[in-house]
């Protein structure tokens, strides 16, 4: 399967968990939102150009946005994230480049403790940006205070067990030039 077709059919499949099963639970609604629909951003492929994958990451959030009416808040995360990804890539690979043996960040391509701080630094700062978006909204510092933290560690915990659970098969390319 050609990675555009893989990544067209992940996108789809990551706005139709995040809006029609991770915002209806309503149980967790109120201090705790899971979201999981940027992992998707922080699958993409290493080689990717910056201003293609801030491009996709504007229609990631956009798409939500529409399916929310949230009136941008996902997509600025999604751009944010999409920003500081490169930086944060080229802090976490070692200078051997990872990038150039596998296609895109996973626990098999950066190891547990590198792929676990990637996600756990880009999932804190999307949430902090959305929470503080939505807070400028209504006005309450605790409960952004609390609403990030808690949405932070329960997103996080979703992102690795799907990481766990759906193993993408990767080869290691060997002779790249």
């Amino acid at each position: 399967m050609s990675n555009l077709i893989k990544n067209i059919i992940r996108f789809c499949l990551f706005i139709l968990v995040q809006v029609y099963v991770l915002d209806q639970v309503p149980a967790l609604h109120r201090l705790i939102t899971p979201y999981v629909y940027f992992l998707f951003i922080l699958w993409l492929p290493f080689k990717m150009n910056r201003l293609v994958q801030m491009l996709v990451a504007f229609a990631l959030g956009f798409t939500l946005d529409c399916f929310t009416n949230s009136y941008g808040l996902h997509t600025a995360s999604c751009v944010l994230i999409a920003y500081i990804r490169p930086f944060l890539i080229n802090l976490l690979i070692s200078q051997e480049g990872v990038e150039k043996n596998y296609n895109e960040p996973s626990i098999q391509s950066l190891g547990f403790t590198a792929y676990f701080t990637y996600a756990a630094i880009l999932t804190f700062v999307h949430h902090i940006f959305l929470f503080f978006l939505q807070a400028l909204q209504t006005g309450g510092i605790f409960y952004f205070v609390i609403k990030s933290l808690s949405s932070t560690a329960i997103s996080l915990l979703l992102i690795l067990l799907i990481e766990l659970i759906f193993v993408r098969k990767q080869k290691f390319r060997t002779n790249t030039v």
